[in-house]
């Protein structure tokens, strides 16, 4: 994600985040049922319909629990403008974990863990 923000700047970048419950991860030391956020939707996926149709067809309708979007010019919060999800993560530069942040969807800052695990094989 940082990769993405850094490559899109001086513009942001939304990136749709979806889950997988711990139990199918290994050995996290988390709850089975914990949501724990593996996989992400390619920010420009469907870009030229969107554009044209106002339409995001490159990410599953309801299949996605969180956002990651960067604030260039911003600071480390939720903004106005930011695409909202049930977790929203804000990433401001110089673009590294520690400038990272994460809040529910009323702006509440939500403490972030990062888990040293292989997610589960998808296909395209």
């Amino acid at each position: 994600m940082l990769r993405f923000a850094s490559d899109s700047e001086p513009d942001s970048v939304t990136v749709s985040l979806s889950v997988t419950p711990a139990g199918e991860l290994p050995e996290t030391g988390l709850e089975d049922e914990v949501p724990v956020f593996t996989h992400f939707y390619m920010p420009a996926a469907g870009g030229s319909v969107n554009a044209v149709f106002g339409m995001d067809i490159g990410t599953p309708v309801g299949q996605t629990q969180g956002r990651f979007v960067s604030h260039p010019q911003g600071e480390l919060s939720i903004s106005k403008t930011d695409d909202l999800a049930e977790v929203v993560f804000v990433a401001v530069p110089p673009w590294e974990l520690e400038t990272v942040a994460v809040f529910d969807r009323s702006g509440r800052k939500v403490d972030l863990e990062v888990l040293d695990v292989e997610p589960p094989q998808a296909s395209l």
